[in-house]
């Protein structure tokens, strides 16, 4: 079982650390640079909330949400009302192993507590050459809603 828990001056470094295999590198963005996004996104009074996913003691992966604007120029109602489950990455030696779905409901469940307030839909996008995370997202009940954020596809899950 995984769970959640904050980034801190204790943990940050392992989680930068962190690593999808080469050729998922193109799929997912370095921590590192999520973080930095996190850091502008609140920054400019938005939310977004970085969290690393534990098994046991050790630092697995990475999930962020969000709610509200990602900052792009022709955003729907749908990415301006809602929350984001912005990032998820599992490192590369904890794939395959169920943590995953692990994570993602977890970000569900934090999600259902409405952090940033009430929201009906959360939404996600992944690039149209990721089909492993197309299969995922879908069987997980996210379906594609004909929009795009950016060269993304967008897919929603009704809260």
């Amino acid at each position: 079982m995984v769970e959640l828990r904050e980034i801190t001056n204790a943990n940050i470094w392992k989680v930068c650390t962190l690593e999808p295999f080469e050729e998922q590198k193109d799929f997912v963005a370095e921590n590192m640079q999520s973080l930095a996004e996190a850091y502008a996104t609140r920054n400019e009074g938005n939310h977004a909330l970085p969290l690393a996913v534990y098994s046991g003691g050790d630092p697995i992966g990475f999930v962020m949400i969000g709610k509200g604007t990602v900052g792009n120029e022709d955003e729907s109602d749908l990415i301006k009302e809602n929350y984001s489950l912005w990032r998820l990455m599992i490192d590369k030696k904890y794939q395959g192993q169920g943590y995953g779905r692990q994570a993602i409901d977890a970000a569900m469940d934090l999600i259902r507590t409405f952090p940033f307030g009430e929201a009906e839909k959360v939404w996600l996008s992944y690039e149209p050459e990721n089909t492993h995370a197309r299969d995922i997202y879908r069987k997980y009940g996210f379906a594609e809603n004909g929009e795009m954020c950016g060269n993304e596809i967008v897919a929603v899950y009704e809260l």
